[in-house]
């Protein structure tokens, strides 16, 4: 798939605890946009926030919180998060949905093995050890 430099990228903010139906709601935003081959999404989980209701959300640890802040990251171009948008807004009783304009450096895939070896190029792995270097 290919990105132009000039994307937009959608942020909605929502409760960790917060469903659709039977299904967190962060999951199936991620889902939607995946069968609508949406760019790219990604979510990230909060340790502490607040929203509307200034309740405030935090993880402590001798008080777990069971609804820290969701936020989700979703990147295309502005057509795409349009139909997106119109499809996820009525799925969302509360929360914050923002939107701007970003430049994309860099959008790719590598192959399997790409990504096997963490981004770096070179031979297959072979499972064998590779022999220490010393530090002398």
């Amino acid at each position: 798939m290919h990105l132009p430099e000039e994307a937009e990228l959608l942020r909605i903010f929502i409760g960790e605890s917060d469903k659709h139906g039977h299904r967190p709601l962060y999951e199936a935003i991620v889902l939607l946009a995946r069968q609508r081959g949406i760019a790219g999404a990604t979510v990230l989980r909060g340790i502490m926030g607040f929203g509307a209701d200034s309740h405030l959300h935090t993880a402590k640890v001798l008080r777990l919180s069971e609804d820290l802040p969701i936020v989700i990251e979703v990147v295309d171009r502005e057509e795409k998060l349009d139909a997106l948008l119109a499809e996820i807004d009525p799925m969302i009783e509360e929360g914050l949905i923002t939107r701007e304009r970003v430049r994309v450096i860099t959008y790719r895939a590598g192959t399997d093995a790409t990504k096997r070896r963490g981004g770096e190029p070179g031979p297959e792995p072979t499972g064998e050890a590779a022999p220490r270097q010393s530090d002398t």
